[in-house]
């Protein structure tokens, strides 16, 4: 099985789902089922399947994530020393050539990746493009909008 890298913040996140799903869903799931089953006949009974469809999915993300887990390469971006290139879990500020406007984002994991809070996935063309660079450097990226540049202004390991 192939490592997934996750930064240690986005570990601590899967780790606290999975202990919420392990300790709280399954225990709400058993319940619901137990409690459709006193209902009678499980034939006609929609409430009982609907437990059954919850559990299957609470086992499977449980199953999932203890998956990733299991074969997570873990990052600490503190610890991290990439002579100032851009790498997993590094903090890069970037400067739109053409509006001007700037921007931070971080590189993660594919699951730790949410663009409301300015973290890209390592698989994004936005990081592919930036792995490797230095502050100084201009990246083009293929957006969807078209391409654009970027002057990468600081990168940072925190």
């Amino acid at each position: 099985m192939n490592s997934v890298p996750l930064t240690k913040y986005g570990a601590e996140l899967l780790k606290e789902e999975l202990h919420q799903l392990k300790t709280k869903e399954r225990r709400i799931v058993i319940d619901a089922i137990a409690e459709a089953r006193s209902h009678g006949d499980l034939s006609e009974n929609a409430e009982y399947d609907a437990a059954k469809e919850r559990q299957a999915f609470v086992e499977g993300r449980i199953a999932e994530l203890e998956g990733k887990l299991s074969s997570a390469q873990i990052i600490d971006p503190a610890t991290l020393d990439a002579d100032g290139r851009v790498v997993f879990g590094a903090t890069v500020d970037l400067e739109d050539l053409e509006s001007g406007q700037k921007v931070t984002y971080q590189v993660v994991g594919t699951d730790e990746a949410d663009i409301k809070v300015n973290k890209v996935s390592v698989t994004s063309p936005i990081s592919r493009a930036l792995i490797g660079k230095s502050a100084g450097d201009v990246v083009e990226v293929q957006a969807p909008s078209g391409p654009r540049e970027y002057e990468i202004l600081e990168v940072r390991y925190v």
